[in-house]
């Protein structure tokens, strides 16, 4: 592995901080991350940001295909380059922002589900994460690269100031753990806050008593948008066609106070009130 200011420099190529671009440098912590995943040959990838390869090239030693995807158009001839130096037949590459993929669509085509693995830039993450939970159906896992400050978002536990709408989307619906804690000299450029890599699990089975996605994720937000009012103001002054009647209504029979906040339900009791709102609205 080339390091990457010697590559960059070479290729007249210097980092974009608009794309959120910190490299790994050391070769062995992406083949560490991979040993850790427990990544096999059958296995299909989805790499969201492929940058210069250090990650892409010990997936697709180790896994079946690896589908790259690379927003930064520069980086293009680079990283194909780099594949074919080492020998690498069986990645496909496209060219694109990960926002704008079917992820559905790339699953079935493959027709598997997917193993999604990256680096994420800070400023994009929860979106992509709410896309990844959007397509869960078809990703079986993700093992992602987040600024130490969101991975302890995505862990945090109710009462926790941490603890916020993507943390219960997450909660409800996958399995997170830690796989390694990342420095940020072995980045570069040398980002401000060291990162840690996350594995998110979304095999767990779904729950059949949960409402619908559209209805759960719509109360969670509006619980989480207006976090210092309380549940009862949150969510008849949000998005929600709740009257305040209705939220009190919702939040009696789902056995919450009114008066709490956001942050102090768990994830099984967002559970409870998506069915009691879901409940109010189909009245």
């Amino acid at each position: 592995m080339t390091a990457p200011r010697t590559l960059l420099k070479a290729w007249q190529t210097p980092p974009k901080k608009q794309f959120g671009q910190n490299f790994l440098c050391d070769p062995s912590t992406p083949r560490m991350i991979v040993s850790r995943a427990n990544v096999s040959e059958d296995h299909v990838v989805l790499e969201i940001g492929a940058g210069l390869g250090a990650l892409t090239i010990p997936l697709a030693q180790a896994a079946r295909k690896v589908i790259a995807v690379e927003k930064d158009q520069r980086l293009h001839a680079l990283l194909n380059t780099e594949l074919a130096l080492h020998g690498i037949d069986n990645v496909h590459l496209i060219a694109g922002d990960i926002l704008s993929v079917d992820i559905s669509a790339v699953a079935k085509a493959e027709n598997t589900r997917l193993h999604v693995f990256g680096n994420l830039p800070y400023n994009i993450s929860s979106q992509i994460l709410v896309q990844l939970i959007a397509h869960r159906r078809h990703v079986a896992r993700c093992v992602l690269m987040f600024q130490k400050e969101l991975a302890e978002r995505l862990r945090a536990e109710p009462g926790n100031k941490a603890y916020g709408r993507i943390s219960v989307m997450l909660q409800y619906c996958a399995a997170v753990s830690p796989v390694a804690t990342l420095e940020a000299h072995l980045f570069y450029p040398k980002p401000g806050i060291d990162s840690e890599v996350i594995e998110i699990d979304f095999s767990i089975p779904p729950r059949q008593d949960a409402p619908g996605d559209a209805v759960l994720f719509a109360v969670i937000k509006a619980a989480f948008s207006k976090r210092r009012k309380t549940l009862k103001n949150a969510l008849s002054t949000g998005e929600l066609p709740l009257t305040a009647a209705q939220a009190s209504r919702a939040l009696e029979n789902a056995g919450i106070l009114p008066t709490r906040r956001a942050e102090t339900l768990s994830t099984d009791e967002f559970v409870v009130l998506g069915r009691a709102v879901q409940a109010e609205l189909l009245q």
